[in-house]
């Protein structure tokens, strides 16, 4: 049995990870931490990490929010915990820095925990290598704080590593004489890909990614329906964590892809 501890308990996302984490027979929610009291499948809710040291807890999943989760995942570094996170708003220098924090600890940081979100980020790798214009939109809930999505981010990435990789020039590239009419209008540019973000009441995480070349066009889309479509690649992450020494970035490094 793997003792877990979750952070943000009481949201949307870290109450099904306990759900998900109590529902395991190799798991056990040990603890449960945020800053709204309660419980949470039969566990008091805290608002002190150190209920996570004072439980044993040997993995800690970080569902909380940007401005948090680094002194999360700095804390349970410092007391080897592992940790796993979902939180998303992570920048290239705050990978940085988590790697240098892990030392007994083993960190997993994912963008997105679907099965299905992570084949769509792979495949889109691999259809860059035949296409010289792509476009994402992203589309969340409206309680979504960071724009544009991890997962958006990670897509836009892996896009132009494809591109460099065959010697493709950026496919974003403006039209000569183009101009906004409406500043943003063209969305944000991450690398070589324009990346657009929506945010609309009664969405949850949905993605697509556009490819066009002449004479036609190639779209990969992937929906979130449920949050529960998360929770096999969380545990899958919380399973693994203490196998990987260092910080681990992306679901796919434990998928066969």
């Amino acid at each position: 049995m793997i003792r877990v501890g979750v952070f943000g308990a009481s949201g949307k996302m870290g109450r099904t990870v306990c759900e998900a984490v109590a529902s395991d027979p190799d798991l056990e929610l040990a603890a449960a931490v945020n800053r709204v009291p309660g419980f949470v499948c039969g566990v008091e809710i805290a608002d002190d990490p150190k209920a996570m040291v004072d439980a044993g807890v040997e993995v800690a999943v970080d569902f909380t929010q940007p401005d948090v989760v680094k002194g999360n995942v700095r804390f349970c570094c410092e007391h080897a915990i592992h940790c796993v996170v979902g939180t998303t708003g992570l920048s290239s220098d705050d990978l940085d820095e988590i790697s240098g924090w892990t030392g007994e600890a083993s960190v997993f940081v994912a963008p997105n925990f679907s099965i299905g979100a992570v084949l769509m980020m792979h495949f889109a790798r691999q259809a860059a290598k035949y296409y010289p214009s792509c476009e994402v939109v992203e589309l969340h809930h409206t309680e979504k704080l960071d724009a544009p999505s991890g997962t958006a981010l990670r897509t836009a990435q892996l896009v132009q590593d494809a591109w460099d990789e065959h010697g493709r020039p950026p496919g974003g590239e403006p039209a000569p004489g183009e101009r906004e009419t409406a500043v943003g209008a063209r969305g944000a540019e991450v690398g070589g890909v324009r990346v657009h973000g929506l945010r609309l009441k009664g969405r949850i995480a949905h993605q697509e990614v556009l490819f066009g070349a002449a004479g036609e066009a190639f779209t990969i889309r992937h929906d979130t329906l449920d949050r529960s479509s998360f929770m096999p690649g969380v545990l899958l992450a919380v399973k693994a964590v203490a196998s990987r020494p260092g910080l681990t970035v992306g679901l796919e490094q434990l998928l066969d892809l």
